[in-house]
């Protein structure tokens, strides 16, 4: 048995005190950003609907243009948020690979998620190997691991779509997706700079009502769109445009986590566009692939 002051001081050491809990920094929220944001998540969406528009069996190549200028604003937008070792060379593998998964979404002999995650395998090894090269970048390898696979698992993700276009059901269903995905990102972002509550964490300016309400919007809208359009009943479409909607923002919202880590951890802040362009971006590359496993799996 212990002397009750000894167990009373070590309660005392553990319980947190007000003076503990001031200290933890409480992020604000700035409604003009959040604004910024789902403007940004809108435009992204409007040209990815436009861009799926002008696909079509002869020709895919306007509809590939336009998932390459996304996937290099990704690209940007994550080397400069992440900063990952040997950052030119990661960067200049990247652009090559998606490239490449966007000509071999455009060539292959059948629409399938296959090859492009070998061409993703490809690009994650490239790029261990451009950081394992000089030892300085090497030191930083294990730290940056994730962000480096985010970083090409997200650019090859992009090229799902133009896959998608090539299923019967394809055209309609980005359409149906991507509009579900803008929307839900876009109302989540506006929902929290009205009401930011509650806060998710003291470090991540976002709340949850913004979340569940992006999300719910995003099906909501989907049911919509699936009442208009002969391939689709009301109830599959709200389904699919579920699982896309909500994929969207939980990607989203991981981007500002993981912001928040790399700020608590004590890395120096980079250049803010490219960080708040993260998140969206992140958002439409984790629905991309969801829209063609939906497709696949629940719609054909």
């Amino acid at each position: 048995m212990f002397p009750s002051g000894s167990t009373e001081a070590a309660a005392e050491s553990v319980t947190p005190t007000d003076d503990d809990l001031d200290e933890i920094e409480i992020t604000p929220v700035r409604p003009a950003l959040s604004v910024a944001i789902a403007a940004f998540a809108a435009l992204v969406g409007v040209g990815l609907v436009f861009g799926a528009q002008s696909s079509s069996p002869g020709s895919r190549g306007a509809f590939a243009l336009v998932l390459l200028g996304v996937q290099v604003l990704y690209v940007l937008a994550w080397l400069m948020a992440t900063r990952p070792p040997a950052l030119l060379v990661v960067g200049g593998i990247c652009l090559v690979v998606a490239g490449w998964s966007d000509l071999a979404a455009v060539r292959s002999a059948e629409p399938g998620l296959t090859t492009l995650a070998l061409i993703a395998l490809a690009g994650i090894a490239a790029t261990v190997v451009s950081q394992v090269i000089r030892p300085a970048d090497r030191r930083r390898i294990s730290e940056s691991l994730r962000a480096t696979l985010a970083l090409v698992v997200g650019v090859v993700a992009f090229a799902a779509l133009i896959m998608l276009s090539r299923v019967p059901l394809g055209t309609q269903v980005i359409f149906l997706c991507v509009t579900s995905s803008a929307v839900a990102l876009v109302v989540a972002r506006l929902a929290d700079a009205v009401y930011p509550k509650p806060r998710l964490a003291p470090q991540v300016a976002r709340g949850a009502a913004g979340v569940i309400f992006g999300a719910m919007a995003g099906t909501l809208l989907s049911a919509i769109i699936g009442s208009y359009l002969y391939t689709f009943s009301p109830s599959s479409a709200a389904v699919v445009g579920l699982v896309t909607a909500v994929f969207a923002v939980l990607a989203d919202l991981a981007v500002d986590y993981a912001e928040a880590g790399r700020q608590m951890a004590g890395d120096t802040p980079t250049l803010w566009v490219a960080r708040h362009m993260q998140g969206p971006l992140g958002g439409f590359a984790l629905a991309a692939p969801a829209a063609y496993v939906m497709t696949v799996l629940f719609l054909t």
